[in-house]
Order: structure tokens, then sequence, then C-alpha cells
């Protein structure tokens, strides 16, 4: 399945014995020589009487992560499709808290990606201090940028275009910066006006993807706590457009997205 580009493949661990391996998914991850995809989703039965499932999420690298929302939306029309479920509003267990995903009309749905986090111990940040925005000096440069978690760590670098930003490069540098003890995703925004603007982000554990749902929330959420994004904006990302919502603190971040199914298939689990 993708959302917007950013591709995952999701597995049914209720009806079916699944453990993943950190090795076997970096082997499947691959595009040249195993399947290909951004993340692996693995559908579970809820651990508590809070939630209708547990959504888990490994990186293409191994590492298991606590948030991703286009693929919560993939997870959402996944449990409908495979008739696990006929519920259009679900309650989701993950790593990063309980989020409510919305099934809307022509394969798109509304995910509740809960409250923003600023304080540096829920972020985390190497820090103590609470601040708007933070540098960091890397690769000769004085990089500056604002530090929020939406179920995962993220970051975010207001630039002036884009298409110039070395995401490659500063990406790779700031994921696993000391500064970021749990490592962290690293956004960089172009702000075209009040209600639009574009982003790239390299995800951890992956590099650079064609969309990041959990990364637009979050750069809605520093956009708008500078001044230079209102309460809904739409986010143009390489694979396509999110529409965001956010009512300001203690609110969650609402994101609105298409789901595409690409293939089903059958894999060797030895």
């Amino acid at each position: 399945m993708h959302g917007l580009g950013n591709d995952f493949i999701v597995i049914d661990a209720i009806n079916q014995n699944f453990k993943p391996e950190p090795a076997q998914i970096r082997a499947w991850s691959k595009r040249n020589s195993g399947i290909g995809f951004d993340q692996l989703l693995i559908v579970e039965k809820a651990e508590s009487g809070q939630a209708d499932f547990k959504y888990r999420i490994f990186n293409a690298d191994g590492s298991e992560v606590e948030q991703c929302g286009n693929g919560a939306r993939c997870f959402a029309r996944f449990v409908r499709e495979q008739k696990l479920t006929d519920l259009r509003l679900i309650s989701v267990e993950t790593s990063g808290g309980i989020i409510q995903l919305e099934l809307l009309d022509d394969n798109r749905v509304r995910v509740n990606m809960g409250v923003p986090q600023f304080d540096p111990q829920r972020i985390p940040l190497d820090t103590d201090q609470q601040s708007d925005q933070y540098t960091l000096d890397t690769n000769g440069q004085t990089i500056r940028f604002s530090a929020l978690a939406i179920g995962n760590p993220h970051i975010v670098i207001q630039v002036d275009d884009i298409e110039l930003a070395d995401v490659g490069t500063i990406g790779a540098l700031l994921e696993s910066h000391p500064f970021f003890p749990q490592r962290v995703n690293v956004g960089f925004m172009q702000v075209i006006d009040y209600s639009n603007f574009r982003l790239r982000v390299f995800e951890r554990g992956v590099g650079e993807t064609r969309a990041c749902g959990s990364g637009a929330c979050a750069a809605l959420v520093a956009g708008q706590r500078l001044g230079l994004l209102g309460q809904q904006a739409s986010a143009e990302l390489r694979g396509g457009e999110l529409k965001l919502e956010w009512q300001g603190e203690a609110n969650p971040v609402m994101m609105i997205g298409e789901t595409a199914m690409v293939f089903e298939g059958e894999i060797d689990n030895d």
C-alpha cells in the first residue's frame, strides 16, 4: 500500500503468527532483491479495552518506531478491506499513544494524530530548556529548527526553496545527532502563504521519502507557532497533498489524505 508515495507492506498478525526480525525486515525492504518499502506495518489485537487494534511500525532498517501518519491511513483501509472490522471510526493503539482513524469517501482517511508535545524530555532532546526554536552547529553551518513530538520526534527547518535544500546531507547528519537521544525525523519546510507550504522529510531509519504524514503535522504546528501558518493548511509533498488542521495548544492535529492498495501477495517467512 502507499499514502502519497510513502509505501508500506501491511501484515495481518491477528489471523497468522508473525514476529518481525530486524534482519528479515531489512531484507524485505530492499527494492531490488526484496519487496521494497519505507515501513512495515503490523496489525495486532489490542492489548487494552480502549482500542480496536494495535498498530506496530518498523522502518526499513528494522527499527521499531512510534508513529506514521501515512501508514495510519493505510492501516485503516487495510483492516476494513480485509474484513477485520466493519467500523468507520477506528481506535488504534500505538507505542506513541492511542490514535483515532476515520474512513471517509474516495479512499481518504482522517487521522487524529494526537496532541503535540514540546517538552524536551517528551520529544526527547538533550536539553532541559524548552524553546520555540533551537540551534545546532553541524557540517560547518548553524542549523535553526523547531522541535516537537507528534507520536514520534520531529524537527522542522524553514527553508526558502525545498528544491535547493540539502535534504540528504543535513538530514543524515541531524537524524543521528547526539542532541536527539532517540534519533529524529528531519523536515524541510517552505512556506508559500498562510494556508500552504511545501515539505520534504528525511525519516529516521529510512532516508527521504515521498511523503511523511506526521512530518506534515509537525510542520503545520511549527509554522503556526512561528506565526507563519494558520490553523488550517495544505501540505504539498512530493507524493501529493495532505489537508491539516490544528486549533492550537492542547488540541490534537487532524490530517486527511488518500490511500492506495498496490498489490497483495505471500512471502516465505523462513
